[in-house]
């Protein structure tokens, strides 16, 4: 529709993906983390029991419908296109090593903004080391950087990942196979049918504008484009109205809702998911929308992603409200040690091609 197209467009697909986030925070959802891409994936694996963190597991719809609203929209836009075969393993390791990122700081890049428009100054903070990742991997880019191209595949290759989870979906409400937190974040949740609702117009909406928080900071940095920037802005606009008329409005660094004040590692941990997500091609939100549009490649990194938070958990990387573990910092310096030898022997490898 053309009330969708231009910029004006972009910043009402925003300000829809902001209600939608206030809609979850309303009903339920854990506060500052009214829709986190990285915290519900680890809930997710949680829920599977691949981690055993009592505190935080619970099958979330919003991933479902996220990947949903895309699949919709997609096939009813004609983008749907079924793709498969860039560095798999590769974009596996990444989809990790932007989980446990994550998980250091607490929050994927849309939390980030949501802790942003709470008042988090730690958020503010983290943000500085999102950017540097984000501008590493563009240097990278600029040499020459790619982990191939993809190929066609069936239509139905594209959908299975899409069709797996809503499957697991429906097993986690018919029947107790999955595991519920009783207390902490993970018993925190909107009413079923309110969360898959809302993820699916979210997903939609983050689909028709191509939300990728990675590529919306890049663009406006480098070349000045703040278009794909708008979407997040009206992310950002209707939560920060939201948190100062309902009074949770905070602009401090201490007690602010699961979050450390570690700057560092704030800092460290989301240069990381800003370096791997502009090395993997897009944002954990932007995965989850690449793969609804039938790309594997992408549902490579999510499966990455879920398998990073049953890694983080189950070896303490995880960080909490009291702070960074000693593992979690460990291996946040290994990651991004890790991090530059995957863009370079890439960039290699494009060279010698």
């Amino acid at each position: 529709m053309k009330v969708f197209e231009g910029k004006k467009g972009l910043l009402i697909l925003g300000v829809i993906g902001g209600l939608m986030a206030m809609t979850l925070a309303i009903f339920g959802n854990p506060k500052n983390m009214a829709l986190c891409i990285a915290c519900f994936i680890r809930d997710i694996a949680g829920s599977m029991k691949l981690h055993q963190t009592v505190t935080v597991q619970y099958f979330r719809p919003e991933i479902v419908g996220i990947i949903g609203g895309s699949l919709v929209m997609s096939l009813a836009r004609k983008e749907y296109k079924s793709t498969a075969g860039s560095s798999p393993m590769i974009r596996f390791f990444l989809g990790m090593m932007t989980m446990i990122g994550a998980l250091v700081f607490l929050g994927c890049p849309l939390r980030m903004i949501l802790r942003m428009a709470g008042g988090d100054l730690n958020a503010y903070i983290a943000l500085i080391g999102f950017l540097a990742g984000i501008a590493t991997g563009a240097f990278f880019l600029k040499k020459g950087y790619t982990l191939g191209r993809s190929y066609e595949t069936r239509p139905v290759s594209g959908a299975a990942f899409t069709i797996v989870l809503a499957a697991a979906l429906i097993v986690s409400v018919a029947t107790g196979l999955f595991a519920m937190s009783q207390e902490g974040p993970g018993s925190q949740h909107a009413p079923i049918l309110i969360a898959l609702g809302c993820a699916l117009v979210f997903g939609a909406a983050a689909q028709v504008s191509r939300m990728c928080f990675a590529g919306s900071f890049r663009n406006a940095i480098f070349t000045r484009d703040i278009s794909m920037f708008l979407t997040i802005l009206g992310v950002f606009a209707v939560m920060l109205i939201y948190n100062i008329a309902s009074g949770q409005f905070q602009l401090t660094m201490e007690g602010q809702p699961v979050a450390h004040t570690e700057w560092i590692w704030n800092i460290l941990g989301m240069y990381v998911v800003g370096f791997a997500a502009t090395l993997a091609g897009g944002c954990p939100l932007r995965q989850l929308v690449l793969t609804g549009q039938g790309s594997s490649d992408a549902a490579v990194n999510v499966l990455g992603m879920l398998v990073g938070g049953a890694f983080a958990h189950n070896f303490q990387l995880a960080s909490s409200a009291e702070g960074t573990t000693a593992g979690g910092r460990i291996v946040t310096v290994v990651m991004i040690l890790l991090l530059f030898v995957i863009a370079a022997v890439h960039c290699k490898q494009e060279k010698e091609a």
